[in-house]
């Protein structure tokens, strides 16, 4: 379901990256909020969910999303989503959750902006 990208030791810490895949939905839910409420407690300052991978997403799955958002924030850890595929980004628009939570771009893409 995630696979985690955490911060090495000493130095600068680069985001802690999350990479979701396959359906978050009302049975897979549950699971992905423990995973990530756990992940938030690892965190670094800014969380990144890579939804590249997610096929689909439904209304629970958005709560997840929002939930995580608010947690993150009371922690003081800024939560960003990259890379989300057509399907989920249409779904944030159209539940105007689109304007609330944070959108950044893949770091592929921002390899692809430096001439890397």
């Amino acid at each position: 379901m995630t696979a985690i990208d955490t911060a090495p030791l000493g130095g600068v810490a680069p985001p802690t990256t999350v990479h979701l895949s396959g359906e978050i939905d009302i049975f897979t839910s549950p699971a992905l909020r423990r995973q990530l409420m756990s992940t938030l407690h690892h965190s670094t300052s800014l969380l990144i969910l890579d939804l590249s991978q997610v096929s689909f997403c439904d209304a629970g799955g958005l709560a997840v999303l929002v939930g995580i958002q608010r947690r993150a924030r009371s922690m003081g850890i800024t939560m960003a989503l990259t890379a989300p595929r057509p399907f989920v980004s249409r779904l944030l628009r159209i539940t105007g959750l689109g304007r609330g939570l944070r959108m950044v771009a893949s770091p592929s893409r921002q390899d692809e902006r430096r001439g890397r």
